[in-house]
């Protein structure tokens, strides 16, 4: 008797605790990440989970939304991020990630390019104890692995560090890593050779993980680069991701789809391959990539050493030129500082330009001794000119192409970095797909959320169906666009309306909210 009176007191005051759902969403246009046809419906959330789609005309709920129309599609899922801390600049300084959210990424995968933090148990702690916005996983890094055991030695590891790298790789996974990642042109990983590689991702292939490689070569090599990330998965049992894929060099541009072919070769053939790409043409690294790799070897004070021996300079400054004229490159003017802590006035301006300005002549071996100067002082995060932009439209026809950012955590300030950081998905959004038409709207969310979820294992979310996670953006497909350019890349994307992580928003009527439901994500593994 008790009981029904308070459930009658309760329906009298109106309390809703006999709600249908949480949130209620009517009269979405519903894309819901498969690549199906969109459809009308209603989309019913209770807690972190979509529980109902369809017509819930009747149904309650304790917050409604009428989207109006606007297209309702499953929250983005960026594969490739560089978020982890760097001199609180990373996801640890900035956990709202708004840069992200924006541009309705709701989950996102760093540790890529084999650059990861090391001690995976720890960083997840932190970060589920200061609260982030962005659902989050890792890979484990390659280059940090082998930089924690090797240092930068540029020759193969003995069997104990063989081993001591294996049960990093190892710990990393048991601690929630989803995978293997490696950056293949940068040292120390450059110096390995495919026998390590295998060895390492074949760890990770115990635990169910995904082998992610930035690959060795996307100039020249390319073909034979993209053959070893397939041997590295076949050996190991892995499922292989190649990281943004591309083709660099002014003397190869147009050739991008021959690459295309190899991958769907080794797809026919049996092996778990497939890429992802972010939409520009424009590519962000650090500066040493300009220097001959075994030039970096061993540490910034044998990097001195070298450049201070005429004739190993000499070396150096050769193998620069060829690169450049192998490239199809005249000079650095294809190359442009994002930030150079030296001289942080020099953010926008190429390599070229600053040489002149410093008074140098405008040959490239003034320039070459402008990146050697700027190399000993730190290096650079630059942004160089190496993909023509119909490359980039013929990477994203090929249909297992998932839309990647490649960007980090990201505020304004004083830097240029990549715009890639603030528009990726925008920028597919309203350029190839209102714009272009290069894909439909459904394919472009397919890329953007059911492709990536499950290349990752992330079972539970990329599709609005009863039961997924309730990572949800709504938004207008006809005014949806990137605002960040290359000179002036501090700009959000416009277009997103509300942007729901777990089930909260995160962005409500295009306000940030003070919400951060992000989760770490872990892959769903195996071990044998």
């Amino acid at each position: 008797m008790r009981i029904v009176k308070i459930a009658v007191v309760s329906l009298f005051l109106g309390v809703t605790l006999g709600a249908d759902f949480d949130l209620l969403i009517r009269d979405a246009r519903v894309v819901d990440g498969a690549g199906s046809p969109w459809f009308r419906a209603d989309v019913g959330v209770r807690g972190d989970l979509i529980v109902a789609v369809g017509a819930l005309s009747g149904k309650t709920a304790d917050q409604i939304v009428d989207a109006g129309g606007l297209v309702l599609s499953p929250g983005f899922i960026d594969v490739h991020t560089h978020v982890e801390g760097r001199s609180g600049r990373g996801i640890e300084g900035i956990p709202d990630a708004q840069n992200f959210l924006r541009d309705g990424v709701t989950s996102i995968v760093t540790g890529n390019c084999g650059s990861s933090v090391i001690d995976v148990g720890k960083w997840f702690g932190q970060l589920q104890e200061l609260g982030i916005s962005v659902n989050l996983a890792t890979l484990v890094g390659h280059n940090t692995v082998r930089r924690t055991v090797m240092g930068q030695a540029n020759r193969a590891p003995t069997s104990e560090e063989m081993e001591g790298m294996q049960k990093l790789v190892e710990r990393a996974l048991a601690e929630g890593a989803v995978g293997f990642s490696t950056g293949l042109l940068y040292i120390p990983g450059t110096y390995a050779d495919t026998e390590e590689v295998v060895a390492l991702a074949t760890v990770a292939g115990r635990f169910g993980g995904i082998y992610a490689s930035h690959i060795r070569e996307q100039g020249a090599g390319l073909h034979d680069s993209v053959r070893e990330a397939a041997q590295v998965g076949q050996q190991a049992g892995t499922a292989v991701q190649i990281s943004h894929f591309k083709i660099k060099g002014r003397s190869r541009w147009g050739r991008i789809g021959e690459a295309l072919e190899l991958v769907e070769s080794f797809r026919h053939r049996g092996v778990d391959i497939a890429i992802d790409a972010y939409p520009y043409e424009r590519a962000s690294t650090n500066l040493g990539v300009n220097l001959p790799s075994w030039a970096l070897a061993d540490g910034s004070e044998a990097v001195a050493n070298r450049l201070a021996d005429p004739e190993i300079r000499n070396r150096i400054i050769q193998e620069m030129e060829s690169m450049l004229e192998e490239g199809g490159y005249g000079d650095f003017s294809f190359a442009t500082i994002a930030n150079y802590r030296p001289q942080p006035e020099w953010a926008g301006k190429t390599i070229a330009q600053v040489t002149s300005e410093m008074g140098r002549p405008s040959s490239v071996d003034a320039q070459i001794e402008t990146v050697l100067e700027m190399q000993l002082a730190g290096g650079a995060q630059m942004i160089y000119h190496y993909m023509s932009l119909e490359d980039v439209r013929t990477i994203y026809r090929y249909p297992n192409t998932a839309v990647a950012s490649d960007g980090g955590v990201q505020e304004p300030n004083g830097s240029k970095p990549h715009p890639r950081s603030y528009g990726t998905n925008a920028r597919v959004l309203g350029k190839f797909v209102r714009e272009e038409r290069i894909l439909t709207l459904e394919e472009a969310v397919r890329r953007m959320t059911s492709l990536p979820a499950g290349r990752f294992g992330f079972l539970d979310r990329g599709l609005i169906r009863p039961g997924m996670k309730a990572d949800l953006v709504l938004f207008d497909p006809e005014t949806v666009a990137d605002k960040a350019t290359y000179g002036d890349p501090h700009h959000y994307s416009e277009g997103f309306r509300h942007v729901l992580v777990n089930g909260s928003f995160v962005i409500r009527d295009g306000e940030l909210s003070d919400r951060r439901p992000g989760r770490i994500l872990r892959h769903r593994r195996r071990v044998e």
